[in-house]
């Protein structure tokens, strides 16, 4: 087993388990990390569980979607930096491409009675599908005082219009500096300080579409987002939706369900919003600028896996980053609920989908199918 595990693989050989794996990973970051574990540990053995335990340890320590930074950490270690490569654009390649598709068509058929029933059968189970990921990464968290006060400091900051950096950069120094000196009142001041920039950020006015701006915003997302991929929709929300005004709020809500509905990692949602904004270039242009810092972060992080572990004050600011993305992600999932639970049936639907999804564990997949579907027969049966 040994010399399975030493032994470096060719890229074709390297390939060939992440196109499967970007082909049939639904289910989000934590099924497909389940996959990873049974295709490298178990059936190729390319690692040993402790290897495995490790670099996924890695890959929490750094911003980006875990899954695809997981992927490019077994690439790196079987094939070096072009391993690394081969495993993470094999990895992306077929999600943007799906994705890719379903943007094609939501263009060019969107305005259809039958495609928009379908959709606002989907928003509500998306709704329900934030929440649900909210509770999940909060009740192994309860004990926090500390890290809770940061994420209801972030979500106020948030609600006052503060950028989402700021917020992640405030709850990181936080926690940071009360591992340090162990003062309740450091931690307090920046809780108090999250909030204020936003008092002082005056709104982007709208403007022409830029391709530049636009990779700006996905690589600011991708080299900031802790804690959940979730936390991308607070850039898009706050960039694209509030600021620039490039995209609406229903059609943030189609670029989740898009996402969610797709397997392999949800950060392809930038594909799709990229499409939306500027088409087949802007599409590419975005899902390279959500997932390049992810590369350069494993090249730089990878040899360097025993020191990081042993940090404690690097683990001290992640916390506080972790925590302020839940803050984020709250104050996310409130402005699109508001916007999709628009009448009585929308929010029975999203109350079915949270009971199914917390008492069953019933996979987003067949609830976002489940959801367009009655969407689709509420349109037919309104329309007749």
């Amino acid at each position: 087993m040994t010399g399975l595990m030493d032994r470096p693989e060719s890229p074709w050989q390297i390939a060939l388990p992440f196109l499967k794996l970007g082909c049939i990973a639904f289910g989000g970051p934590a099924a497909s990390i389940a996959m990873m574990r049974r295709e490298f540990v178990l059936r190729r053995q390319w690692l040993d569980e402790d290897a495995f335990f490790d670099l996924l340890g890695l890959t929490n320590l750094i911003p980006g979607p875990n899954a695809t930074e997981l992927a490019i950490h077994i690439g790196y270690r079987k094939g070096g930096r072009a391993g690394l490569v081969v495993a993470g654009v094999s990895y992306i390649l077929p999600a943007m491409v799906i994705v890719l598709g379903f943007a094609w068509a939501y263009v060019r058929w969107g305005t259809l009675p039958a495609l928009d029933g379908m959709l606002s059968g989907i928003k509500p189970v998306v709704i329900a599908i934030l929440v649900d990921a909210l509770f999940g990464i909060l009740k192994p968290r309860l004990s926090r005082w500390d890290g809770l006060l940061v994420a209801l400091g972030a979500l106020i900051g948030y609600v006052l219009g503060a950028s989402p950096l700021v917020l992640l950069l405030a709850g990181g120094i936080a926690l940071l500096g009360l591992g340090v000196l162990g003062r309740s009142s450091l931690l307090l001041a920046g809780i108090g300080g999250v909030g204020w920039p936003g008092l002082f950020l005056q709104p982007i006015s709208p403007e022409g579409f830029s391709l530049l701006r636009l990779f700006w915003v996905f690589l600011k997302a991708g080299a900031l987002m802790y804690g959940s991929g979730y936390v991308l929709l607070a850039f898009i929300q706050d960039d694209l939706v509030n600021r620039l005004a490039w995209l609406t709020q229903s059609q943030l809500l189609d670029a989740i369900a898009v996402g969610q509905l797709t397997p392999g990692p949800l950060s392809t949602t930038a594909t799709f919003v990229g499409y939306l904004t500027g088409g087949w270039p802007a599409a590419l242009l975005a899902t390279l600028a959500m997932f390049l810092p992810g590369f350069i972060f494993v090249a730089l992080t990878h040899p360097l896996l025993a020191g990081l572990r042993k940090s404690g004050r690097a683990g001290a600011f992640l916390d506080g980053v972790n925590f302020a993305s839940i803050g984020l992600m709250a104050g996310v999932t409130w402005e699109v609920g508001v916007s999709a639970l628009v009448d009585p049936l929308s929010v029975v639907l999203a109350l079915a989908a949270l009971v199914l999804l917390l008492r069953f564990n019933l996979s987003a997949s067949w609830l976002i199918l489940g959801g367009g579907t009655l969407g689709l027969l509420q349109g037919m049966v309104l329309g007749n």
